[in-house]
């Protein structure tokens, strides 16, 4: 039988351990904040903004947002995060995506301070990941990496096929899935025979944002299988995997819901927890 990843029991223990852990430091006066910043009324946007918002506040963090019209400027975006940048109490920005299409995202994102960049997301954080060196990652591929860790599923020395090769998942992926030992192979839109890259697989993490893409004739029997990818349908959400289809034949896969959605929101405020501490000790260098 094929064990489901409980991606939501997960995210439940770290959330809880993140509280925890900032309970702790507020002794010494140390709270976490976190600004997020959404432009324009996409739905989608304003859900997702939402929920992290109430997680950051479950968690005992302080809350700061901006929420900045439609036809907002390129500036006047700027100056919102420039502002939060130079806040204190702020431990972490984190730009919701996709922005409205008269703004540059990536001059954006990359005016956000590498020290406040929860989401891992700006050409400074790309370039310490890289290398190999401290700094905040990506919170979906984190994920990833911790729901493998927390199943007990050795990286090191595996085949893993990463199907999808985006900025937010694939690319940072691949190199967290590398700097763990594993022995990675990507595959995207121009790949000729996906199965011959996903069959010899012990694990298959899918990104790409077709839904049901992946099925049993990519899939070797007891293969582990992530689902990154979400979709809305008639009859509720999905993936890009197919999972019915791999019941019996995957040794384990992550739900959609479930399953990644609720990592992302966890390592969020890992990573939130995380600047605020390396921020602490910044300043008790300097002083």
């Amino acid at each position: 039988m094929t064990t489901i990843i409980d991606g939501t029991g997960i995210a439940r223990r770290i959330r809880s351990r993140v509280a925890d852990e900032v309970a702790a430091d507020a002794g010494s006066g140390r709270i976490p904040g976190l600004a997020t910043v959404l432009v324009g009324d996409d739905p989608a946007s304003a859900v997702y903004v939402a929920a992290k918002r109430r997680a950051i506040r479950e968690a005992g963090m302080r809350d700061f947002h901006r929420h900045l019209p439609q036809q907002a400027a390129q500036d006047d975006v700027a100056a919102v995060i420039d502002a939060f940048a130079a806040d204190p109490a702020v431990s972490g920005i984190l730009l919701q995506l996709p922005l409205p299409p008269q703004l540059d995202a990536a001059a954006l994102i990359d005016r956000i301070p590498v020290t406040k960049d929860v989401d891992g997301l700006t050409t400074a954080s790309t370039g310490l990941l890289a290398r190999g060196e401290r700094g905040l990652r990506p919170c979906t591929p984190s994920g990833v990496i911790e729901l493998l860790d927390t199943e007990g599923v050795a990286v090191r020395g595996a085949r893993v096929a990463v199907v999808g090769w985006g900025e937010l998942v694939g690319r940072p992926l691949t190199q967290l899935l590398l700097r763990r030992g594993a022995t990675v192979s990507v595959a995207h839109e121009h790949t000729t025979d996906l199965a011959a890259v996903t069959r010899c697989a012990d694990i298959v993490v899918v990104a790409t944002g077709v839904r049901g893409l992946i099925g049993p004739e990519h899939v070797r029997p007891g293969a582990v299988v992530i689902d990154v990818g979400i979709h809305r349908t008639p009859s509720g959400l999905t993936g890009d995997v197919r999972s019915a289809e791999l019941d019996g034949i995957a040794g384990r896969i992550t739900p959609v819901p479930g399953g990644v959605g609720p990592m992302t929101i966890a390592m969020l405020l890992v990573n939130t927890l995380r600047a605020a501490r390396w921020a602490a000790e910044l300043e008790a260098v300097a002083a």
